[in-house]
């Protein structure tokens, strides 16, 4: 009997249905936990930005800190350059950046006149079926009340408006506490877990960031050198509004598999309010820098960090954007990786530990 009740397949079924119990009493109070979660989503999000910062700056605080500079002077020192770098970029792209803005909106008439004169002369010439020319303007319509009730929306919510600057004021100084005490920080979260316990948990942490560290600065990385490359590819076509455009590549290439896409759909569309050749090159410009991030940058710069299936990758971000919308997407990938070196080390420890 003894046996039974130790057999490793018994106690995985156990496990599984506590969990599979858990899941459904947490469905039954759903109302209530969507509540208290946007009640701690509303407090601890500025925190959760200042850890993520904190933890990509924080191997640059101990190279300065092994050269014997205190912390609170490293992580003021990198806070100079980064502002210093930042004031610079601002003062010489702002200005750039706003006239494409305002040349945007300038034409942004004109170019939908045209737009529309390209789907006229689809309905005159009858070159698309009746019902593939319906849904296409049905979808123009939709797409334009879309992006008019967005606009709406954002003029009246202010509050959010306000909160979110107040969350940029705060985050700066959260991650100089959290940085200039991670040591500290460390040894009190390593404090509570038991002595027995604590070269297994270290372990644990060491992977986790072996796992994700690498993955995090260097898909930052990835994406400062694909919106260059980007940039230098529309400005090589002629293509206008090349900097605007070429920061959409840069900030959707954060998201794995599916960003480029959208990094992308602005840019053609718009080049296809110009002309075929110009539409054909931004096609181009994009897949030739896709195909350098995805042979030669990425795994340069970020390598094989992961090790995680292509399938399985797709699938946490069906999950995370399901969850979290474009969010999910972008923390899907890394959050992932840390629940599987978890559950690695839990069987590990529970499933395949040998018997005494």
């Amino acid at each position: 009997m003894e046996r039974f009740w130790k057999n490793k397949w018994f106690v995985g079924l156990v496990y599984l249905l506590l969990v599979l119990a858990s899941l459904y009493m947490l469905l039954q109070i759903k109302p209530i936990m969507f509540s208290v979660f946007t009640f701690i989503k509303a407090i601890l999000t500025p925190f959760f930005i200042a850890v993520i910062i904190s933890y990509i700056l924080n191997p640059v605080v101990n190279i300065l800190n092994q050269r014997k500079v205190p912390r609170t002077i490293a992580v003021l020192l990198i806070y100079s350059v980064f502002l210093s770098s930042l004031t610079v970029i601002i003062m010489n792209m702002t200005p750039m950046f706003v006239s494409q803005i305002a040349e945007l909106n300038e034409h942004m008439p004109q170019m939908a006149m045209r737009a529309q004169s390209i789907v006229d002369g689809f309905n005159q010439n009858k070159l698309l079926p009746d019902s593939v020319r319906n849904g296409f303007n049905h979808s123009l319509t939709k797409l334009e009340n879309s992006i008019s009730m967005a606009i709406s929306n954002y003029m009246n919510q202010i509050g959010n408006t306000i909160n979110m600057l107040f969350i940029a004021f705060i985050v700066p100084f959260v991650a100089f506490y959290i940085l200039k005490d991670f040591q500290i920080i460390e040894k009190t979260a390593l404090a509570i877990v038991p002595k027995e316990h604590r070269k297994k948990t270290i372990k644990l942490l060491i992977d986790i960031d072996t796992a994700l560290g690498n993955y995090i600065r260097g898909q930052l990385l990835v994406c400062l050198i694909i919106g260059v490359l980007a940039y230098l590819g529309y400005w090589l076509i002629g293509m206008q509004y090349a900097l605007l455009l070429a920061s959409v590549v840069a900030v959707f290439n954060i998201i794995p598999y599916l960003g480029p896409f959208f990094g992308a759909a602005p840019a053609i569309i718009m080049a296809s309010t110009v002309s075929l050749k110009m539409l054909l090159f931004v096609a181009l410009v994009n897949l030739a820098v896709q195909i350098l991030e995805g042979n030669v940058i990425s795994p340069q710069v970020v390598g094989r960090t992961l090790h995680m299936h292509p399938l399985f990758i797709i699938f946490a971000l069906l999950v995370g954007g399901e969850v979290a919308g474009i969010v999910g997407l972008i923390l899907a990938v890394p959050f992932f990786a840390v629940m599987k070196v978890i559950i690695q080390h839990v069987f590990l420890h529970y499933v395949h530990k040998p018997t005494t």
